[in-house]
C-alpha cells in the first residue's frame, strides 16, 4: 500500500461484477484514465450506460502510489513533437496539457474533492554546472517555442528550494502538487454519483471488441476503453504493447517548522533536479517530503508483481540522495517506502485513440506522466466515443500506434541497459565534470 492510500480511511471494496451484463461503454480499469473517461462520459451523457470493470480497487496502480505532480509534462518533448507533427501540433498539445492542470484542479473543486491541491509549480534544480548547462538549453528551446519555462538564477532557485549546491534551475508554473490517492478515491465517488457502474475484484481476462471477459461473467458494450498503463501486458495479445517499469518512493514523516524555514518549497512546488536518472518531490500538504525516482529494475517478460514493489538497494539510494539535498533531515527516518509501475511505449510516445472498424478504445504509456495526461485522454476519449469534432480529436497524439516492444530476452536487456546507463551517466559526470555522450545518444534515440 502506499503512503497516499495509508492515510485514508478504510473502505470495504465494491462488489464484483455480478454476471453478464451490457453497458453503451465499457471500460477496464478504474485508475485516473478509465475515471476521468467515465466522469465526462456520464458528465456529457447521464443517459449512457457506463461500465469499469477494476481487478483489484480504484487506484490501486498508479493512480494511487505516483508522486502526486499533476503537471503539463508529455513524454516526448514539445520540440520532438514538432519535428515529427509540425510546429503548431506540438504547441496545441503543450497547451492543453498546461490547461488541463488547472482542469483538475476546476473539477477537484466542483465535485468537493480535497485532494490537497496546490499549484507552485516546479523548480528542476542545476546542482553542478554540466546541469546548469542543460537548465540554459531548456530554457532557450522553451522561448523558442513561446513556453513558460523561467531559467532561475541560483538566488531565486535557493529561496524556492533550500537545496545544497544550487547553481540555479528552471521554473514553469503549470503544475500542482496532490494527494494522489485523495483524487482517485474521489473521482470513483463522484463518477458514481453520475450513475457509472463500478466492479472492483474484477479481473479482464481477455478484451476483443465488443466484449470485456471476466471470471465472473462478460461484459458486451459497443465500445470498450482499455485504461491498464502498466498492467496492460497482463492482457491476451498485449504482452509486448507497453514495457512496465517501477518506480519507488519514500517519505517522511512530517517535518517541523524550523526545517522549512530552510528548506522552502513555500508554496507546496513540486522539485527534481537535471541529473539523468529522474528523480521528483514535493512538501506535502501535511509537510512531509515525499520523494521518488527510478532505478529499479524492469522483470522479465513484462512481469508486474506486487514483490516488485519492494527493492531497499532503491529506497536506501533515494534517502541518500534526499539527505544530500537536504543534510538538514539529518537522522530522520523513512516513515513510508512503495513503488509500482509505470507505462513506456517502445517510442516514448503516449496516446490515445478509438479503432472505429472495432470500438476499441485505449489510452496510456504516459511514462510516468499520468496525473495530468491521463485527464486529457479522458476528455479526449469522451469526445471520441461521442463523435464530437472538437480540438482535442485532433491532438497529434490521437491515433498514435507505437510499434511493439522487442521480445525477450531483447526486451529485458534493452529496457535494464537504458537504465544502468543514465545512473553510469550521472556517476561519469559527476566523476569527470563533463557531459555524458551516451546518455545524450539515449536521449536522441528515445525521442527527448
Amino acid at each position: 500500500m502506499s503512503f497516499w492510500m495509508s492515510v485514508l480511511p478504510p473502505t470495504p471494496p465494491r462488489p464484483p461484477l455480478p454476471g453478464d451484463a451490457d453497458a453503451d461503454v465499457c471500460i477496464v480499469g478504474a485508475g485516473y484514465t478509465g475515471l476521468w473517461t467515465a466522469y465526462y462520459l456520464a458528465a456529457a451523457d447521464p443517459a449512457l450506460r457506463v461500465t469499469v470493470l477494476e481487478a483489484r480497487t480504484a487506484g490501486f496502480g498508479a493512480s494511487g502510489r505516483n508522486g502526486g505532480w499533476c503537471s503539463a509534462l508529455f513524454p516526448k518533448s514539445v520540440l520532438a513533437l514538432a519535428r515529427a507533427y509540425g510546429r503548431e501540433p506540438a504547441l496545441a498539445l503543450n497547451a492543453a496539457m498546461e490547461a488541463t492542470v488547472d482542469e483538475v484542479g476546476r473539477v477537484a473543486a466542483a465535485e468537493a474533492i480535497d485532494c490537497d491541491y496546490a499549484k507552485g509549480g516546479t523548480v528542476v534544480l542545476a546542482r553542478t554546472p554540466l546541469q546548469l548547462e542543460r537548465a540554459r538549453h531548456d530554457a532557450e528551446e522553451a522561448a523558442a517555442f513561446g513556453i513558460d519555462l523561467r531559467l532561475l538564477p541560483a538566488e531565486e532557485a535557493s529561496a524556492r528550494v533550500g537545496a545544497t549546491g544550487v547553481l540555479g534551475g528552471t521554473y514553469t508554473p503549470h503544475c500542482a502538487a496532490i494527494q494522489p490517492a485523495k483524487l482517485v478515491r474521489g473521482l470513483a465517488e463522484a463518477c458514481e454519483r453520475r450513475g457509472v457502474r463500478i466492479y472492483e475484484q474484477t479481473p479482464v481476462t481477455r478484451l476483443t471488441a465488443g466484449r470485456a471477459e471476466t471470471p465472473h461473467g462478460t461484459v458486451r458494450a459497443p465500445i470498450v476503453v482499455r485504461a491498464t498503463e502498466g498492467f496492460t501486458p497482463g492482457l491476451p495479445g498485449l504482452r509486448r504493447a507497453i514495457a512496465p517499469v517501477y518506480s519507488l518512493m519514500i517519505a517522511t514523516d512530517p517535518l517541523p517548522p524550523d526545517f522549512w524555514s530552510a528548506a522552502g518549497l513555500a508554496q507546496r512546488e513540486t522539485f527534481s533536479d537535471h541529473r539523468h536518472l529522474i528523480i521528483y518531490g514535493q512538501r506535502t500538504a501535511d509537510d512531509r517530503l515525499a520523494f521518488g525516482g527510478r532505478g529499479a529494475p524492469y522483470h522479465f517478460g513484462s512481469a508486474v508483481d506486487p514483490a516488485f514493489d519492494r527493492e531497499p538497494r532503491v529506497f536506501a539510494e533515494l534517502r541518500r540522495v534526499l539527505g544530500e539535498l537536504f543534510p538538514a533531515l539529518g537522522e530522520v527516518p523513512v516513515a513510508h517506502t512503495w513503488g509500482g509501475p509505470l507505462g513506456i511505449a517502445r517510442d516514448w510516445m503516449a496516446s490515445v485513440g478509438l479503432d472505429a472498424a472495432t470500438g476499441l478504445a485505449w489510452a496510456g504509456g504516459y511514462v510516468g506522466d499520468g496525473v495530468g495526461t491521463s485527464n486529457l485522454a479522458g476528455r479526449t476519449l469522451a469526445d471520441l466515443i461521442r463523435r464530437v469534432d472538437s480540438d482535442l480529436v485532433r491532438l497529434p497524439w490521437v491515433g498514435h500506434r507505437s510499434r511493439r516492444w522487442e521480445p525477450e530476452p531483447l526486451r529485458w536487456l534493452g529496457v535494464n541497459a537504458s537504465l544502468r546507463m543514465m545512473t553510469a551517466a550521472d556517476a561519469a559526470e559527476s566523476r569527470t565534470g563533463r557531459a555524458s555522450r551516451r546518455a545524450a545518444l539515449l536521449g536522441r534515440v528515445l525521442g527527448h
